[in-house]
């Protein structure tokens, strides 16, 4: 996913639309238009069609946000976290903070999504059922509401991780085997495997001409087979560093700048010689803020001599800051959120560290290859 924007916070939940979602929306839509709705809603002109199309794509994504939303009020009922939920280009995801605690958690956190999206594909079956007589335009679209819903509920049950049904597993086999890292890298490869079979079919579907749902189907898999195998990768990164502070990563006494110091030195004394993106701004022990490579990339060098660090200065936030006793999980999240790579670390109100990323995933890795299986926190 790319960069995203907030929508709403509904039970204080953040709700992101990710860039690629208007993709999914305009896809959706003509797919429904040119598609579905002129063979089975022959009845609708152009226009409803189009219409209609378009208030298909957006209630879609309405029941997966649902969808979404169903896993993260149980997860909050179970003590995590839940950071976000985003709607991107595959449908949406969201962002707990934290493992479910027990399986039972984590079986009753899966289900609850699937079980909502039946339930909607249920209420919609009603008006069918019970034939009771809507507008053309209105029947299309709880028409395809009512596949999508209960597609959505199918699909997700697949018993591959991460989908839903994948998490259910897990559940079973956290359960009997008492290891969720265990679990999780048995369900991940069966999730690699999903996404394999349906980048296979997706070509094959190609072949025959069927090319939009080639396209679907070969970049779903594709992005299921990243998927587990990332959730795997964080899984035992949790397992791993849970509880840890930032303190034990953080390097001490990092190289500061002073604000009026030329941008020329600057290059030439600091970022030739430490190789850094980011440095911290200090003048007489008081932290100012830092600049980064990025932010004086854009000045030729030449002018260099006639400008100071000053005019580069990014002020100080607290998501640019973290204490040396926070969770270094709770570190790396924030990283992933604001895109930063180094957070400074302050304590009473001066700066202690440097806590970099690359330095927390060097230990990771290290402790994986010297311990492998066995690795504990």
């Amino acid at each position: 996913m790319g960069p995203a924007v907030t929508i709403g916070r509904p039970f204080g939940i953040p709700v992101r639309l990710d860039a690629s979602w208007l993709i999914a929306v305009v896809l959706i839509s003509w797919s429904l238009a040119a598609g579905f709705f002129p063979e089975a809603h022959p009845a609708l002109d152009a226009s409803a069609r189009w219409a209609t199309a378009l208030a298909g794509a957006l209630g879609l994504f309405l029941s997966i946000l649902l969808h979404e939303f169903a896993h993260a009020l149980v997860a909050r009922r179970y003590g995590l976290r839940v950071a976000s939920v985003t709607l991107f280009v595959f449908g949406g995801v969201g962002d707990l903070r934290d493992e479910p605690p027990t399986p039972a958690a984590e079986f009753w956190i899966a289900v609850a999504g699937p079980a909502l999206s039946a339930l909607l594909a249920l209420l919609l079956a009603i008006p069918f059922v019970a034939g009771i007589a809507l507008f053309p335009a209105a029947t299309a679209l709880m028409h395809w509401l009512l596949l999508a819903n209960t597609l959505l509920a199918a699909f997700n049950m697949l018993p591959a991780f991460p989908l839903d049904g994948g998490r259910v597993l897990r559940s079973f086999v956290w359960r009997a085997t008492g290891s969720l890292r265990r679990a999780t890298r048995v369900t991940a490869a069966m999730g690699r495997g999903l996404g394999l079979c349906l980048m296979v079919f997706g070509g094959l579907q190609f072949l025959a001409g069927a090319w939009v749902g080639a396209l679907w189907c070969f970049f779903l898999g594709a992005w299921l087979r990243q998927a587990a195998a990332g959730s795997y990768e964080q899984t035992l990164l949790r397992e791993l560093l849970r509880g840890e502070p930032v303190r034990a990563f953080m390097k001490r006494d990092p190289v500061t700048v002073a604000p009026d110091v030329t941008l020329g030195a600057f290059v030439r004394n600091y970022v030739y010689r430490h190789r850094f993106k980011m440095f911290p701004v200090e003048e007489k022990g008081r932290l100012l803020g830092f600049v980064t490579l990025a932010g004086v990339a854009g000045i030729p060098p030449g002018d260099w001599e006639g400008h100071r660090v000053a005019e580069f200065l990014t002020p100080l936030t607290d998501e640019a800051c973290v204490e040396p006793d926070a969770d270094v999980l709770d570190a790396i999240a924030r990283m992933s959120r604001t895109g930063r790579s180094r957070l400074l670390v302050r304590e009473d109100g001066r700066l202690v560290g440097i806590l970099a990323l690359k330095d927390v995933l060097r230990f990771f890795a290290l402790k994986v290859e010297l311990e492998g299986e066995a690795a504990r926190p």
